[in-house]
């Protein structure tokens, strides 16, 4: 699974590919991970908060609702696990990521500056 996953994500981001190991880390660090054969989200539960750490659906997959889907799924599992607020950051120049985030319920809250190699994130939040 975790070679799918590596294979995936340099799919979705190109230009900075995770590999196995990151996935793997990611697991034993208390990171849950969701994935289907196009995409995959990878999120955290600590206390009352959940936090996006990175969605990705292939190019050839997107706008078809898996990344919606899999954010429901997430939040329905952060919520039943006791989160009450679910975080995210993206980048500002990320429009359709944002539009996503946008519809699933997320409101800014905030920017990290330069967070993303010189590009501001935008942090967003929504209610569980």
């Amino acid at each position: 699974m975790l070679q799918q996953l590596e294979n995936l994500h340099r799919e979705c981001f190109p230009h900075k590919p995770w590999c196995a190991t990151d996935f793997a880390d990611l697991k034993k660090s208390g990171c849950d991970i969701i994935a289907s054969q196009n995409g995959f989200i990878v999120y955290r539960v600590v206390a009352d908060e959940a936090e996006i750490i990175t969605l990705g659906v292939a190019p050839n997959a997107r706008r078809g609702g898996i990344a919606a889907a899999m954010l429901e799924i997430a939040a329905e599992d952060a919520k039943k696990r006791g989160a009450k607020k679910m975080f995210l950051e993206v980048a500002e120049d990320n429009a359709p990521a944002r539009a996503l985030y946008e519809q699933s319920g997320f409101a800014n809250i905030g920017v990290r500056p330069k967070y993303y190699d010189g590009i501001d994130a935008v942090m967003m939040s929504r209610n569980l």
